[in-house]
Parts: structure tokens; sequence; C-alpha cells
């Protein structure tokens, strides 16, 4: 018999497993009756750019990278073995060289290797930060400032029934936290389904776990449809608004810059629900400028009381 404490621990990571099943069930019903996971359920995805060392392709928004799971039926994996066979090396768990992931959530650019050499150069990029990645949102608010520069720790979250989630180093449960930069830049504000909303682009110089999702939190302005750091609440909207707009990966034997678009268009019928009002930045090649060369950003965040 294990001691009241422990077993106090044990029932409340039991509820926390069963209030997210229950939560995520009910979310995907609700898309699945409105017909805004169509998307997901395809098996078919968009190849951004292809070479005889790399793949680019276009992530669907909740579809895993890869999965052990044989009841998953689709993932990228899956959907790059259907349209490119002669790529699957056998000799790899899951078929393929993934340079980088992206969350299940996450939606956009995702870069693959076809070859040893590609993927140790292209991992080698991303360990130096050579790379530059560029994202999307929607954020919960209206976000007052239209530079940010976030430098806050990212760490794992200790507490039983919280494996999955990462926190900011200034909780108490925060368990080796390791340093986190990111740059914020104010698109659009407006509204999403009549709730304040600000449309943003993000540039992560280093790439922790859930780094934006957990930085976009800490400000105040959660990722809209991100269920884990809304604490479970953010359920109706049909995904999460987070995209990889852009990467560019500069490598030895080929720099590659591929942009994936932007999925938050108010014209697109899915996005019915956004309503921008007020344009702040457009996306063009100086939109990018600011994110990398910006000296005196309008607000720097390196503890949560600032």
């Amino acid at each position: 018999m294990y001691p009241p404490w422990t077993q106090i621990c044990i029932i409340h990571s039991w509820l926390q497993k069963l209030k997210l099943r229950i939560s995520v069930t009910i979310s995907a019903y609700f898309r699945y009756f409105t017909g805004s996971d169509k998307v997901t359920r395809s098996g078919d995805i968009k190849v951004l750019h292809q070479s005889s060392d790399f793949l680019v392709v276009d992530k669907c928004y909740d579809v895993l990278i890869n999965s052990d799971d044989p009841g998953v039926k689709i993932t990228v994996e899956h959907q790059i073995r259907k349209i490119f066979p002669h790529f699957v090396n056998d000799k790899l768990a899951h078929g393929f060289h993934f340079v980088h992931r992206l969350d299940y959530s996450t939606s956009g650019v995702l870069c693959l290797a076809t070859n040893k050499k590609a993927a140790n150069l292209g991992s080698t990029a991303f360990s130096a930060r050579k790379t530059r990645k560029y994202y999307l949102a929607l954020l919960r608010g209206h976000v007052s400032h239209e530079l940010i520069d976030i430098s806050l720790p990212i760490g794992a979250d200790s507490r039983p029934g919280h494996s999955h989630k990462m926190c900011s180093s200034d909780k108490q449960f925060c368990q080796y936290p390791k340093a986190a930069f990111t740059r914020l830049l104010v698109l659009q504000k407006g509204f999403y389904d009549g709730f304040p909303v600000t449309k943003v682009m993000m540039k992560p110089v280093t790439g922790r776990r859930h780094q934006l999702r957990i930085h976009c939190s800490s400000l105040g302005h959660t990722i809209v449809g991100d269920f884990t750091y809304s604490n479970g609440k953010d359920v109706l909207p049909y995904r999460m608004f987070l995209h990889s707009h852009r990467l560019i990966l500069p490598t030895a034997i080929e720099t590659i810059d591929v942009c994936g678009g932007d999925p938050f268009l108010c014209e697109n019928p899915v996005n019915s629900k956004w309503l921008p009002v007020i344009t702040v930045n457009t996306i063009r090649p100086d939109t990018y400028e600011k994110l990398d060369n910006a000296q005196f950003p309008n607000l720097s965040v390196d503890r949560l009381d600032c």
C-alpha cells in the first residue's frame, strides 16, 4: 500500500489524464462534425521542395511525424511513404531522416534529408543555430508592444501527470531549465469568434521543446487553440493556430529557403471566425529583417515581473 501522499499524487495524475482524454475527444468530435478536420484526415501531403538531398513538405496540423503505435494510421511518415517509396531507408526506425521536428498540433514547413550526409549537415546546422525559422500564430488578447524579445529558460514540468508539458524556469516544478530565446513581431490585431486576438510572426533563436507555446503563455497570450497551455480550456477552435511559415537551412551541399505560406488568412473560409481590424506589419522581406536585425525591441522579457 502506498503512503497517503503518494496515493493522492497517483489519483491526481489519473484524473489529469482522464480530463485530457475527455477534452481531446470532445474537441475531436466537434472538429469532425463541423468538417474542420478534413485536411487532417487526408492521406495527402504537400511537397514544397525536392532535391537529391532534401525534401521539404507542408505538414498538416494534428498529425504526428511518426509513431510506434500501429493504431495511428496517418503520420507524416505514412504520407511520405505513399508518395516517395524509393526514399524509404529500412535501416532507420521510421524510414526517413527527419532533420528537425514539429509538434503534433503545429503545421507547416518540415525538412527531411534523403541521405545520411545531408542528414548530418542539416542536423549540424540546426544544433549550431545557423538556421532561421519563422512561425505564424494567433494569440489570445491584444499584444501591446510591436516587437518583443523573450528570454525565459525552459525546462520539464516535473509534476505528476504533466510529463507531456514543459514550463518556464520561474516555476518551482521546472526541472533542468535551459536558455531559450524568441523574438515576436505583431502583424495584425482583431478578433477570433468575437474575442480579442493578435496575429504575430515569431523567430525562435533556440529550439527548445514547446518553446513558442511556453513563451507566448508566459506573456499572458496563449496561442489560440492551445489546449495544453491554456490549462485545457481552449478546445473550441478547429486547430491550434501555430504554423511553421518559413525555413532557411544553409548547408555545404545546398541552401534551402522555403516558405509554407499563411494558412491564417481571413479570406480562407475555414478561418471565417478570424476578423483582423488593424494591420501593424504585412509579410514582406523587411518583415523578416525586423525579426533578424532589430537591436532595440519595444519590450525585452527575461523574467515574468517585467
